[in-house]
């Protein structure tokens, strides 16, 4: 009998040590909580430790939201961080809202904390950036570029760096276009004001053109900022790129021009050529006919139609013809 008491009894000291033991992990959490006015139950610590939530991370966020006086759930905080969200800059921030008289829920929060996610921003500076306006350097030193360029009708560059003051649309922050975009769409801006200005001397003179004209454009549509001043911090005058062109442009006609010549050239070559040969065909057609006048003389004393007397006479106007020709060149004597 007393071994069957001991059997019960052991089990029963076992339970009760495992559930003290438990109960000992969570009297900490439980205890801050409930004297911070955000009470949790032991079921609900348990129930997010079986889970794999932080029930400590949890409990300090909702003591966080319930001290800035916005209730908030355990439930919907476990949620987010097993949706990969950042508990407690979401707490901050919607802390940061309220304080600021922003209106942002709970939900908007977590959606603009995990579209933030891997992207160097949070949820925080988002809100910060809608309380306290952030200025954006157009174009962005990181990109290596210290100057946005444009070319003015008149042919010469002007080189301008802006700065962009926004604020974030909470509303838009979701799903619109970040900051890469607005240095983008201001840049756009800057290069299309400049090239329509008629001289350069125009966006010297008076700089704020430029903003006016990019701001009148609403850049800032779709994006998740609101863009408040363009200012433009620096303008200068670049190189004269019209005048490049135009030597660009006489120089390749200057070579069309060489090379027309040269085609010109080489054809009238080849016509020169083709006219030698032809005068040497023509030369080659006269000794020929030549050739044939002894045959034809001798064809002729054959068939009696020339005698002895006809051929000398032909002999001596032939000498005579020579000799007249000789008086009448002189110069072939040398």
């Amino acid at each position: 009998m007393k071994d069957l008491s001991l059997f019960i009894i052991i089990p029963v000291v076992i339970a009760i040590l495992i559930v003290g033991a438990i109960f000992l992990s969570f009297i900490g959490t439980w205890l801050k909580a409930r004297l911070n006015g955000a009470p949790v139950s032991v079921m609900h610590l348990v129930g997010m430790r079986l889970g794999g939530v932080p029930y400590g991370l949890v409990v300090d966020a909702r003591i966080t939201a319930v001290k800035a006086g916005i209730p908030l759930e355990t439930d919907k905080i476990a949620a987010h961080y097993l949706a990969g969200g950042n508990v407690v800059p979401t707490v901050q921030a919607l802390v940061a809202a309220q304080k600021a008289g922003i209106v942002l829920n709970w939900d908007r929060a977590c959606a603009i904390d995990l579209a933030t996610k891997g992207s160097n921003k949070s949820v925080v500076e988002a809100v910060r950036t809608s309380v306290d306006p952030k200025v954006i350097d157009c174009p962005n030193p990181e990109s290596g570029r210290t100057t946005i360029d444009g070319v003015a009708k008149d042919g010469i560059q002007v080189k301008v760096k802006a700065r962009v003051t926004v604020r974030s649309h909470l509303d838009r922050f979701v799903g619109g276009a970040k900051e890469e975009t607005i240095i983008a769409r201001v840049g756009e801006g800057i290069v299309s004001t400049i090239g329509s200005a008629e001289s350069y001397k125009i966006v010297l003179e008076s700089p704020d053109s430029i903003s006016k004209t990019v701001l009148a454009r609403g850049l800032d549509v779709g994006s998740a900022f609101e863009i408040l001043s363009i200012d433009i911090a620096d303008v200068d005058v670049g190189e004269n790129v019209g005048a490049k062109l135009q030597e660009a442009q006489a120089e390749a006609n200057k070579n069309m021009a060489q090379a027309q010549a040269e085609i010109r050239r080489a054809a009238a070559v080849a016509v020169e050529q083709e006219m030698k040969a032809r005068v040497q065909e023509m030369q080659a057609e006269v000794v020929r006919a030549q050739a044939e006048v002894p045959r034809a003389i001798a064809e002729a004393f054959r068939s009696g139609r020339l005698g002895v007397m006809d051929y000398y006479k032909m002999e001596n106007v032939q000498a005579d013809s020579a000799m007249r020709a000789t008086i009448a060149r002189p110069e072939d004597k040398k």
